[in-house]
């Protein structure tokens, strides 16, 4: 028996899952790892423990499942996107902590560039927002705070990646210093039209091109690892961001196939085909994928808190002990409260993208309990999927209420997805396969090397687990959704 090793290495934890030769899980680790909080919508990681957290975790699985390195025919990578990483590229050593995706600190840099008129020009190339979201602003920040950094990257000492670049970088001991097409597409310096960095908008944030990674399709020959850290060499054969994995995981590989995730934040993406769409409604254009040289596009919505909510409930309030809770809970809520949470925690992503609004819940009464709040939370993640899909539809003409695709965490969560499909008035789709971002990164090492199917074999190897349908009225479901459009608007900060 031969198996892939997945690594998916997200925003709060590291994982390894083992697929075998006919795709099914065999084994899985996984280890959280410290979050940090230095100021007010900073959010940071630790390099060094994301790095120790994700080869710990695969030598747990492989130990779990009894497994020796020459059993591992690839290894294929997912990660978390955008969050930007800068080390000296001889020592290995981070210069600063990694920034995340979720941090806010860039804010004053994207309001100045937008100022000067540049984001048509930067969307225009790299399909995205001046935003603080993606790695662009936050390598700038590194570079100009940093002591000496600047100095040290001008003079070709440092390197920067995103977090597969990193993992790919501390997995090969420095002979490859590499990214995929998706993950490049996410930082704001990448121009996606024409498949390379982008020389302009380097000058205009002061980032030396030679920090930059080489970009490979997906699937691709990314290196092996050292002998020493699993026991012997393995070929790494597959990277993709998450939210592109997950897409890949899904078999959405048809123009006009949509899926959304459901992890810390939520991710809606909508194939588009060769075609970049340019969105009218703030939605980004991106890679779904790069294969054999050929690029596949897609609209994408963000949202930054989803799954983050219920974490919120736990951590935060105290209100719940388990995110499997919230299920029962959202069931005991009275039908008769009114209550909306607006997680504006880090802003709000699409379509508002409002980086300074921050959190509201309207409808509070003397009966509102710990239950309504539940509710409350999973409701939110519904409503704004119900804003991606509204805007997608607006946007492409490809595009129509049909099946949504749904995987992450969340999404097992019965209430959830029955309210997710009530508010959206189509069917949700939830997979046998729970783990679609992992299965996707095992897909692409796993096709590269002959050992999984093509595309065509992989779509109809996807599997129902169950499916969704509307029972909300829609006359309530409109009703219901208004009262959410009213509530942000209250929320944001050029009301």
């Amino acid at each position: 028996m031969k198996y892939i090793l997945a690594i998916d290495q997200g925003t709060t934890s590291s994982r390894a899952i083992l697929f075998d030769e006919g795709m099914h899980v065999t084994a899985t680790a996984q280890k959280e790892f410290a979050q940090h909080f230095p100021a007010s919508g900073w959010v940071e990681h630790e390099p060094d423990e994301i790095w120790s957290t994700t080869i710990n975790m695969c030598r747990e699985v492989m130990k779990k499942a009894d497994v020796e390195a020459q059993d591992i025919a690839s290894i294929g990578i997912t990660n978390q996107r955008e969050t930007t990483i800068v080390w000296d590229k001889t020592t290995g050593q981070p210069v600063y902590n990694a920034i995340v995706w979720q941090d806010r600190r860039t804010s004053e840099i994207c309001k100045s560039l937008k100022s000067d008129g540049l984001e048509p020009m930067i969307t225009e190339k790299t399909g995205l927002l001046l935003d603080p979201y993606f790695s662009a602003t936050k390598i700038k920040w590194i570079l100009d705070n940093v002591e000496g950094a600047r100095a040290k990257a001008i003079n070709g000492d440092l390197l920067f990646g995103t977090v597969d670049c990193f993992l790919l970088w501390k997995l090969t001991d420095g002979k490859t210093h590499a990214t995929d097409a998706t993950n490049a597409a996410r930082t704001m310096v990448y121009d996606i039209r024409n498949g390379k960095w982008d020389a302009e908008i380097c000058r205009i944030l002061d980032i030396p091109m030679n920090i930059f990674p080489e970009v490979r399709d997906c699937a691709s020959d990314f290196g092996i690892t050292s002998p020493g850290l699993l026991g012997a060499n393995i070929p790494i054969h597959g990277i993709a961001g998450d939210q592109q994995a997950a897409t890949i995981g899904q078999a959405c590989f048809s123009p006009g196939m949509m899926k959304s995730t459901y992890g810390t934040g939520c991710f809606a993406l909508l194939n588009t085909g060769p075609q970049l769409v340019t969105s009218r409604n703030r939605l980004l254009g991106t890679i779904a994928y790069q294969l054999n040289g050929q690029t596949t596009y897609a609209l994408e919505g963000s949202i930054f808190v989803a799954g983050a909510v219920v974490q919120w409930l736990r951590d935060g309030l105290g209100i719940v002990g388990h995110a499997s809770e919230t299920q029962k809970m959202a069931e005991a809520a009275g039908d008769d409260q009114n209550i909306y949470m607006v997680p504006a925690f880090t802003g709000l992503g699409a379509p508002y993208w409002d980086a300074e609004c921050r959190g509201a819940i309207f409808g509070l009464t003397r009966s509102t309990n710990q239950n309504d709040f539940a509710r409350a939370a999973l409701e939110s993640v519904g409503y704004q999927t119900r804003d991606l899909l509204e805007a997608m539809q607006d946007d492409w003409s490809g595009s129509s209420k049909g099946i949504l695709r749904v995987d992450g965490g969340m999404s097992a969560n019965d209430w959830a997805m029955q309210f997710l499909s009530d508010i959206l008035g189509t069917p949700v789709d939830r997979p046998n396969i729970l783990e679609t971002t992992a299965l996707g990164a095992a897909w692409l090492a796993g096709m590269h090397i002959g050992m999984y199917p093509d595309q065509s074999g992989f779509a109809d190897n996807w599997s129902l687990e169950r499916r969704f349908t509307p029972s909300m009225y829609a006359e309530k479901r409109d009703q219901k959704y208004a009262g959410w459009k009213d509530a942000v608007s209250r929320c944001l900060t050029d009301r």
